[in-house]
């Protein structure tokens, strides 16, 4: 394989914003500082698109949709050049209320998604009333981001309107699609090579930032360009575990038999993402003949909730196997006798 050539410059992301509206950005100062070719930014960046398994915009603006979106990148000769000059670009924005508390949202969510119904079977609410044991829990889990030690990363060249991206991707023809849709270019122009993925575990699954910044900042400079995400920036512009509210229910019988088991879980997104399953195992692991399972979706001003190594199963394992220690205890028995 042809050894990619060595980028004459790096870019630094300029610090991000809290979700706020219509961000001016002050540049003079960055565009003037040694070493400086381009500043890119949603302004001068040319009409982007957004790719099919992206649910908020990978470069902020005028509006800014998340917490510590980017909104800018400094393109210079050298990294430390670069990260000088982003420390100088200023931005001037109006503050709006945003939604950052799951806790806060749970009560103005009482419907499940509109493609993710509640499941029932049988009368879990008269199984679970005559129960003669019983346990009515709520437990949380928090946010949990990726942080691999392989940084996302990419470079970028063009040659002419042909884009070659050398990046770190587990799903290279995702990545590919939703960067030619971003772009707004064919297909067929875009060639992804992923040699070396390093650590994934779902937060290298979709196209990222780094990619789509050394695209732009490599076309507007017509060199090669190289982004690394420097590890602040990391939790906040590329995906992460949501945090969860799950509250389980649980009835037995005298003889220890489940009879009633209920398991419905909250989190949040951005308008247009997903809930975090984290009920489905509660519909798999213990028998019940009155069972309800159900998603509550909040909308919060976080960035994009999304797969983290097992994702829905990590969290919701948790709450559903404390709840059966629980009730094992408060039935003097042992949590495994609830499997027969």
């Amino acid at each position: 394989m042809k050894k990619p050539p060595t980028p004459p410059m790096v870019i630094s992301s300029v610090p991000p914003l809290p979700k706020d509206a219509s961000p001016p950005l002050i540049r003079d100062a960055a565009q003037k500082a040694p070493g400086v070719l381009a500043v890119i930014t949603a302004s001068n960046a040319g009409a982007l698109g957004k790719g099919d398994k992206n649910t908020a915009r990978l470069l902020g603006g005028p509006t800014i949709e998340h917490y510590h979106q980017a909104i800018a990148l400094v393109v210079a000769e050298t990294f430390e050049q670069a990260r000088a000059a982003a420390s100088l670009v200023q931005a001037h924005y109006r503050r709006n209320k945003g939604a950052y508390s799951l806790a806060d949202e749970k009560q103005a969510v009482s419907q499940p998604p509109e493609d993710t119904p509640d499941k029932n079977v049988g009368d879990f609410d008269g199984a679970f009333t005559s129960a003669a044991v019983k346990i009515d829990a709520t437990y949380t889990t928090p946010d949990q981001s990726h942080m691999a030690m392989e940084p996302h990363a990419s470079m970028a060249v063009w040659d002419g309107n042909k884009l070659t991206l050398w990046t770190s991707n587990q799903m290279i023809d995702w990545c590919r699609t939703d960067l030619a849709k971003t772009l707004k270019v064919p297909v067929e122009n875009v060639r992804i090579i992923s040699p070396y993925i390093g650590g994934g575990f779902g937060g290298k699954l979709f196209l990222r930032s780094d990619a789509l910044l050394a695209a732009l900042a490599a076309r507007a400079v017509k060199r090669p360009v190289k982004v690394m995400l420097p590890r602040p920036t990391i939790p906040n512009n590329t995906t992460h575990r949501p945090a969860t509210l799950q509250h389980l229910r649980i009835g037995t019988d005298q003889s220890g038999k489940i009879t009633a088991i209920s398991h419905e879980s909250w989190s949040g997104n951005l308008p247009g993402g997903t809930p975090e399953t984290a009920v489905q195992q509660s519909e798999l692991l213990y028998a019940g003949a009155n069972r309800h399972t159900g998603l509550r979706l909040a909308t919060l001003d976080l960035p994009e909730g999304n797969a983290m190594r097992a994702p829905g199963e990590a969290p919701g394992l948790m709450a559903l196997e404390i709840a059966i220690d629980e009730l094992a205890e408060k039935r003097a028995s042992i949590p495994s006798s609830f499997a027969s």
